[in-house]
């Protein structure tokens, strides 16, 4: 499949946010990393959270762990460039942990115009693995001793290894999937975190094929969200023909417009422009670092 970044440019100009476009300018035609870290600043609040929408489906001005999984991608994509900003969200992020060291879902949401309901209803006193996992994952992924070394990180990671530990077959799809990606980014300096994968392999089909439960009906939770970096341990869930397919179908799904659907539901009208728009900087990233670009 031939991927058209020319038209991929395109869609963004017409239909993303400015952070896309400006990631899109870092990772694919040789843009410096300041306008990029410049952009998610408007984003961030002065306790060193993000909200504001950063994640487009919550669309609360509040600081919010969603909004910290959106920030910590872009400080992935501006490596070797680091910033006190990582260092002062991994600050928030200790801030707002529960004892058992997780992150709730969602803190509490005043300002719950748009959002999605499972945001804004989300239990601010119980900690989710699901997102505990992404976000942690994320951090794991960026290249700064300020993160890597932070308090709330091994503490956050000392949770999901135990939490990853009890999971079993009534688990959701997405909480499986994260916490698959979290084995995989944290194994690299936690090797117990490998060997955990395997605890997960009986719930995870040879397919990487699972429904969203409660998502669209063609909703699924699909190979690259387990294992979206090649050489990791995640990839031993599935045989190389399943990535190589599911490659195939990545780079086949780039649509007349340049961009990338989303096969999940939005919650506003900018929500359904701005997911398009980081789905296709996401795609585009992960064809890449698979050797498809």
């Amino acid at each position: 499949m031939i991927v058209d970044l020319t038209a991929a440019a395109g869609f963004l100009a017409g239909a993303a946010r400015v952070l896309d476009r400006r990631r899109f300018e870092l990772l694919f035609a040789g843009g410096p990393p300041e306008p990029v870290l410049a952009a998610l600043d408007g984003y961030r609040n002065t306790d060193g959270g993000y909200g504001w929408g950063l994640e487009p489906d919550l669309r609360s001005a509040t600081s919010q762990p969603g909004g910290a999984l959106h920030a910590l991608e872009v400080f992935v994509d501006v490596a070797p460039v680091t910033s006190g900003r990582a260092r002062g969200l991994c600050d928030w992020l200790a801030r707002v942990s529960l004892p058992d060291r997780g992150l709730p879902f969602a803190l509490p949401v005043p300002d719950a115009a748009a959002s999605a309901p499972f945001w804004a209803g989300a239990d601010p006193d119980r900690s989710s693995l699901q997102i505990t996992a992404v976000v942690a994952a994320a951090a794991h992924r960026v290249a700064d001793p300020a993160v890597a070394g932070h308090p709330w990180l091994a503490r956050a990671t000392d949770h999901c290894l135990a939490a990853v530990g009890e999971l079993d077959g009534r688990a959701h799809a997405m909480e499986l999937a994260f916490a698959t990606q979290f084995l995989d980014a944290a194994s690299a300096t936690r090797p117990e975190a490998a060997e955990l994968v395997d605890v997960l392999r009986p719930h995870i089909p040879a397919d990487g094929l699972l429904h969203v439960a409660g998502g669209a009906d063609d909703e699924y939770m699909r190979p690259l969200d387990f294992a979206p970096s090649p050489g990791g341990p995640a990839r031993s869930l599935f045989a190389p023909a399943v990535v190589d397919a599911e490659l195939d179908r990545l780079a086949g799904a780039q649509q007349p417009d340049g961009g990338w659907p989303v096969d999940f539901a939005s919650y506003s009208p900018a929500a359904a422009l701005e997911w398009r728009g980081h789905r296709t900087v996401q795609a585009l990233a992960l064809l890449r670092a698979n050797g498809r670009l």
